[in-house]
């Protein structure tokens, strides 16, 4: 594995209103890694990677992308970017295929679909079981039909980096098999990935280090618990008896 830094986040921190949700953080991720960034609600896990692909704006701290400085970064093909689970064409009717074009435009010239863009959408659709279902309007999918979407989508411009919030929330077991195996061939053929995970599930074989946030720090960054499960991670217990709630706060 290369030590080349693909992310890197030094002293990060963020507000989201008046509240800080990020105190501090830093945390790097290099080539070929699978990162799985683990904590309860509230403690910082998706804004953390909402700062990473510009989405959450910094207070303090600096992040790079593949080592240029994230505001001076253009190169977003090279980055797959999986959200929490939405509606995948934002209310406006569109097939699978359609949204999963979106995810291609970034390579395409002057936003014109050639062959080989048609083929890795074509491809994306495959490695996620969804190619039978193409034709088909997104809204008449089940939820762990329609994350196969949105990962598909991200795979489409055929990224180094892919970066997803909670990919298994609220997916059935035969989907999340199905990500499990798509995400295992994409860190086979070189692929990066960080992800937030509430529990490490059927991905924990993948994952090459845990990063525990708790109150927007990192509280463990090391190897994932082995056979044991995510809960003998430090700070992993979902409500902390001896601290305030953060109610209304992002996780």
């Amino acid at each position: 594995m290369s030590t080349e830094p693909v992310i890197s986040l030094r002293g990060v921190r963020a507000e989201l209103g008046s509240r800080p949700v990020l105190r501090g953080i830093d945390l790097t991720v290099r080539r070929g890694e699978v990162v799985a960034l683990l904590g309860a609600n509230g403690s910082g896990k998706s804004t953390a990677i909402r700062s990473v692909i510009g989405q959450v704006p910094l207070s303090d701290g600096e992040i790079e992308l593949f080592g240029t400085p994230r505001k001076r970064f253009r190169d977003w093909s090279r980055v797959g970017y999986v959200p929490q689970r939405t509606t995948a064409a934002g209310g406006v009717p569109a097939t699978v295929t359609e949204v999963v074009s979106s995810g291609r435009l970034s390579r395409a010239r002057f936003g014109v679909l050639r062959k080989a863009d048609h083929a890795a959408v074509r491809r994306a659709l495959e490695l996620v079981g969804m190619a039978d279902r193409s034709k088909d309007n997104v809204d008449a999918l089940s939820g762990g039909q329609h994350q196969r979407v949105l990962i598909a989508r991200a795979l489409a411009s055929e990224p180094e980096l892919l970066i997803m919030d909670e990919p298994m929330a609220g997916v059935d077991l035969a989907s999340q098999e199905v990500l499990a195996r798509t995400l295992k061939d994409q860190v086979a053929a070189g692929t990066t990935v960080l992800l937030v995970l509430h529990e490490l599930g059927p991905l924990e074989p993948l994952i090459d280090r845990a990063v525990v946030l708790r109150d927007g720090c990192v509280l463990h960054d090391g190897p994932p618990p082995q056979a044991v499960g995510q809960h003998a991670l430090p700070g992993h217990d979902h409500v902390h008896p001896h601290e305030p709630l953060h109610t209304g706060l992002l996780s």
